[in-house]
């Protein structure tokens, strides 16, 4: 058996595992006719699936799944591999986990530069700056982040039921209507409680019971054997990382005091920010500022949040406030489209105009009520009135 054959015989097996999971929303929006396709995203969130899902609709003789995660790349560079595969009349070559080899980012270039109708579909790690490739990637390539679960997938996961996309701006103008047909047919209150348990993670479907243990080992392989490759990172950095997030988990939202940070992780300033940055790269937290303009790790957040409420039930020992999985929800999904930022008055300001607070049934305007462009994302109402939205909508625009 040649190492193509061999390749090709994994590709068989994963493909029986995978393919009848369902689909993600991205797998319709990619234009799978591009030279070079990147899509990012953290551990847990499908992206094999899905690149495995677009292999099964190819000529499986022009099209190979690699994973670069395998022993076979400690020893043999991708791209004699790919070649021979090329001269043997391949054509679509998918490339998991390239985060996890050395050269992948100088092999893609060269197979890019060098031969005519080859497409690469490559999967990496959230926090893979591909603007700093030195190989140039970023204009060679277009690049698609893939998020977990919303509420609307995880809906057609659960109970196979299709919700239509609504933008933020058909949500502002049209709430009432939207959540009303929406609650018409589920128990919306009901299943959004399910999603802040365990509906951010496409495995959810696999077994809930074990949900939060998957969850935390997950984040654990992310932190010990993702990361290093990315941040060149050493035992003791992965220690920190793992000891700051863990403190995140008990306190989130956290106002960071960085110099008490430090004192208390007994590192430096510009360490624990450099860390807070880390983390966020790695879509495990999110990085609240007050401005959407990138300075740089040195900039200090306003909060902190976990990337996900799910997040919050497996890493931390203690319940989580309902407030605290409000807010990050609500943060997490309008990240996606949006930029968000810390504003002066309420909780989250958004695309630097739209102004929100976000909290449960007796939630007041407070000081936000004589603001222009201000809402309120209410937890626990099917069906909102005026600004006053249920937070659960926020949950329909992916």
């Amino acid at each position: 058996m040649n190492d193509i054959d061999f390749f090709k015989n994994l590709e068989t097996f994963k493909l029986k595992k995978t393919i009848n999971h369902g689909k993600r929303y991205l797998l319709d929006k990619i234009d799978w006719n591009l030279p070079l396709i990147i899509i990012l995203g953290a551990r847990g969130t499908g992206k094999t699936t899905l690149m495995l899902q677009k292999a099964a609709t190819l000529n499986p003789k022009k099209s190979i799944y690699l994973s670069l995660d395998h022993p076979y790349f400690e020893g043999n560079r991708l791209y004699k591999l790919v070649e021979s595969f090329y001269m043997n009349g391949g054509r679509s070559v998918f490339l998991d986990e390239v985060h996890k080899y050395e050269h992948w980012a100088k092999d893609i270039k060269h197979l890019t530069d060098t031969y005519d109708g080859l497409k690469l579909v490559v999967t990496g790690s959230s926090a893979i700056e591909i603007s700093k490739q030195k190989a140039d990637l970023s204009r060679r390539s277009v690049v698609f982040n893939l998020p977990g679960l919303s509420i609307r997938e995880f809906l057609l996961f659960d109970k196979n039921i299709h919700v239509p996309v609504y933008s933020l701006n058909d949500i502002l103008k049209n709430h009432v209507k939207i959540a009303s047909e929406i609650s018409e047919k589920i128990d919306i209150i009901k299943v959004f409680s399910n999603y802040m348990k365990h509906g951010y993670y496409p495995f959810f479907s696999e077994s809930k019971q074990y949900y939060n243990f998957r969850l935390a080992a997950a984040v654990t392989h992310l932190i010990e054997s993702d990361l290093p490759p990315i941040f060149k990172a050493g035992y003791k950095t992965i220690r920190n990382l793992k000891k700051l997030l863990y403190i995140l988990a008990q306190e989130v939202p956290f106002k960071p005091n960085i110099t008490k940070l430090a004192q208390r992780m007994e590192i430096n300033r510009n360490q624990v920010l450099q860390l807070l940055d880390n983390l966020n790269d790695a879509e495990l937290i999110n990085l609240l500022k007050t401005d959407s303009l990138d300075f740089g790790y040195l900039t200090k957040p306003e909060k902190v949040y976990l990337n996900n409420p799910n997040l919050s039930y497996a890493l931390s020992d203690i319940p989580p406030a309902i407030g605290t999985l409000r807010e990050s929800f609500f943060y997490n999904q309008l990240k996606q489209n949006h930029k968000v930022t810390a504003p002066k008055y309420g909780d989250f300001l958004v695309d630097e105009e739209l102004l929100f607070e976000v909290g449960g049934e007796n939630k007041a305007w407070n000081q936000i009520k004589n603001l222009p462009s201000s809402h309120l994302a209410i937890d626990g109402i099917t069906v909102g009135n005026g600004n006053r939205i249920p937070l659960w909508l926020f949950g329909f625009m992916y």
